[in-house]
């Protein structure tokens, strides 16, 4: 037990902030508390007049558990013998580590001394290091380039300071984080309300995983808080629901909405085709290489159009388009008569024409329309969007640069649409066509 009480123990932060609250402490580290001079000067004078230590220290607000049992005794030990050779002025001065002359001892630090101070050295540089790294680990992995929320970072921090049993470093761990030392010690202020949160957070956890299961994995957050309050009587925000589930890893495995089920039935007659392009976009001739898709543009008072276009693999000019406030065949159907009035009967022989596995590609008469112009057809592999990545580009490039969100009808969006598909053609010079305009680098590779 003895040797037990000569270990010094380390304060919690709780118990600094407790500590420090009391008037007769100036301030408190890990392993430290520093009295007040007039509490001092009160001790003694009260020790003299007949009261133990302990008494002493628990009149004026001290938790002899807290700050140890032999803690008053040792003390008033100190503070007696400084009072005896130097009155009132020896204990308002802090005198601990000087000499009789009140000045710091000035001396060579020993070899144990030395090897003490370089071990903290590489604890606090193998501290940095690992907190870094951490940061830097956790950072990656998050989407959108998203920064690491402070509770994070102060984990990381309270993490790295008990591993490697640091003292008076928060402020500059916290520094290195790029957060605050008050909010720091604020988080840690707050485990204990975290440690209550999670709890709550298991009990709810257990009552959603009972409804979760019992409808097989197939319930969501808005069919689980229904079943919640006509079964069970209780009232939990669909909020809470869906943080739960996605903390604890339920995934609702729910039908999914098939937006061509009433535009057309995967019946026998629609027939898919090889991908013969296999990602290679630019064969080096213009008009060798077509890809075709259809993107939605929404306008006006929540309306919405479809626009269909043609693009040169190697060019990337924008050979046909054409806009329509519906998805029916008719569509693509026009689309392709542009194309066909554009090269004016004069095919590549080995032209290939791209797109992916919609409904209006795989119909009987698009592709006999395909077949009949000469095309050989080709398709993305099935929910590959990377397999028409250069289409998909265009659409990317042309919703960024396009005002058409204010269009009020069908043909002020028209006019708009044709008139940026002549400035991407004519005006839009790229990095990869050499710094040229589609147009420009097309009669390059002719004249080439």
């Amino acid at each position: 037990m003895k040797n037990y009480e000569k270990i010094r123990r380390v304060f919690t932060e709780q118990e600094i902030k407790a500590l420090e609250s009391n008037p007769s402490v100036l301030r408190v580290s890990e392993k430290n508390i520093t009295y007040s001079p007039a509490f001092k000067i009160a001790a003694v004078q009260a020790n003299q007049a007949g009261h133990t230590p302990t008494e002493i220290f628990v009149q004026a607000g001290f938790n002899v558990e807290l700050i140890g049992q032999e803690t008053p005794k040792r003390c008033l030990d100190r503070w007696r013998k400084t009072y005896a050779s130097s009155g009132d002025a020896g204990l308002l001065e802090e005198r601990r580590g000087k000499g009789s002359s009140g000045r710091p001892a000035s001396r060579e630090p020993s070899a144990e001394e030395k090897l003490r101070l370089a071990e903290a050295r590489i604890k606090l540089l193998e501290a940095e290091n690992e907190l870094l790294k951490k940061l830097e680990a956790l950072e990656r992995h998050k989407d959108n380039n998203e920064l690491l929320a402070s509770s994070e970072r102060f984990q990381l921090i309270n993490q790295v300071v008990r591993k490697h049993g640091l003292r008076r470093v928060i402020r500059y761990l916290c520094k290195l984080a790029e957060v605050s030392t008050s909010g720091y010690y604020r988080w840690c202020a707050a485990e204990e309300h975290r440690q209550l949160r999670e709890a709550a957070d298991e009990r709810d956890f257990l009552l959603l995983k009972a409804h979760f299961d019992a409808l097989r994995g197939k319930a969501g957050a808005l069919v689980i808080k229904m079943r919640l309050e006509r079964l069970h009587g209780i009232v939990m925000n669909h909020k809470k629901i869906r943080r739960l589930m996605r903390k604890f890893k339920l995934v609702a495995v729910i039908r999914q909405a098939n937006p061509y089920r009433k535009m057309a039935k995967a019946t026998q007659e629609h027939h898919t085709c090889p991908n013969l392009l296999k990602r290679r976009f630019d064969h080096g001739e213009p008009e060798r290489v077509l890809l075709t898709d259809i993107t939605y543009m929404h306008y006006g008072n929540g309306q919405r159009a479809y626009l269909s276009c043609v693009k040169d693999g190697a060019t990337k000019e924008i050979l046909a388009h054409y806009l329509s406030s519906s998805l029916k065949l008719s569509l693509v159907q026009r689309t392709l008569k542009r194309l066909l009035n554009r090269l004016d009967g004069e095919v590549h022989p080995e032209a290939i024409f791209h797109s992916d596995q919609g409904f209006h590609y795989t119909h009987p008469e698009v592709r006999s329309m395909i077949a009949k112009a000469g095309f050989n057809q080709s398709m993305s592999r099935k929910g590959n969007c990377w397999d028409n990545a250069s289409m998909e580009t265009f659409f990317g490039h042309m919703k960024d640069e396009l005002e058409f969100k204010d269009c009020s009808c069908l043909q002020e969006l028209r006019v708009r649409v044709n008139e940026y598909i002549t400035y991407y053609n004519t005006e839009r010079f790229q990095w990869t066509l050499k710094k040229m305009t589609p147009d420009e680098y097309r009669s390059h590779l002719i004249a080439a």
